[in-house]
């Protein structure tokens, strides 16, 4: 199996062309989106939202992966919280609630969980059960509004393990084939750090011209 950087699932969510062109063309562009999106997470991973406490640590950039899935990545913060009704972490030597955080900088408009974002966290929650031997939480936090939102992991643990599988088999499927997938139909591509480069502006008109220009032999 072909690892899978655990940030690549968003991209496929989002469209499948994008992923192509990221991981197989190595294309990359950045728009105000991208860019608003890199400070929120660089503040974080500078270690800023680190602290600990009698009972609660947090530490940010923290490296997962999971071998089972063959996926990696890094997780903004990850919350250890030394609890006597908690599951025994052996690496850790305790009982820990240890819960997964992910930064993201607004909240969706419509307030609902947003299904990339959620498989993202449950992604990196799958590498740090097997890391830590227990049963992690996670959430998502919104710069915007400032506002914690837990993940519902334990009531919907098989619904979310199974799109993850079924994603991850897709986005192999599409980089052994090496072969950039066409992009989906009403793909609302206007949010896209990459829309120059998957479709470039040509008008009919200026191929209309380039075409006289090539049959008149200028440059």
């Amino acid at each position: 199996m072909q690892p899978i950087n655990i940030r690549a699932i968003q991209h496929y969510l989002y469209c499948p062309r994008r992923f192509g062109l990221l991981e197989i063309n190595d294309d990359w562009q950045e728009n105000a989106l991208v860019v608003k999106g890199n400070l929120v997470h660089e503040r974080v991973h500078s270690g800023e939202h680190a602290f600990s406490s009698k009972n609660v640590k947090a530490e940010s950039s923290v490296q997962l992966y999971n071998d089972e899935l063959d996926i990696f990545g890094v997780a903004d913060c990850v919350e250890f919280r030394s609890s006597s009704s908690a599951d025994f972490s052996e690496k850790l030597g305790g009982r820990f609630s240890i819960t997964v955080v992910e930064y993201k900088p607004t909240r969706p408009k419509n307030n609902e969980i947003s299904v990339p974002d959620a498989i993202q966290v449950f992604a990196q929650k799958v590498c740090a059960d097997g890391i830590f031997g227990v049963n992690c939480g996670g959430v998502l936090y919104y710069a915007d509004v400032k506002r914690r939102v837990p993940l519902p992991f334990d009531e919907e643990y098989d619904k979310y393990y199974a799109l993850l599988t079924k994603l991850l088999a897709e986005m192999r499927d599409v980089l052994d084939s090496g072969v950039i997938p066409n992009k989906p139909p009403k793909q609302n591509c206007s949010g896209c750090s990459l829309e120059s480069v998957c479709i470039p502006k040509t008008t009919a008109f200026s191929v209309q011209k380039e075409i006289l220009k090539q049959i008149r032999g200028e440059k």
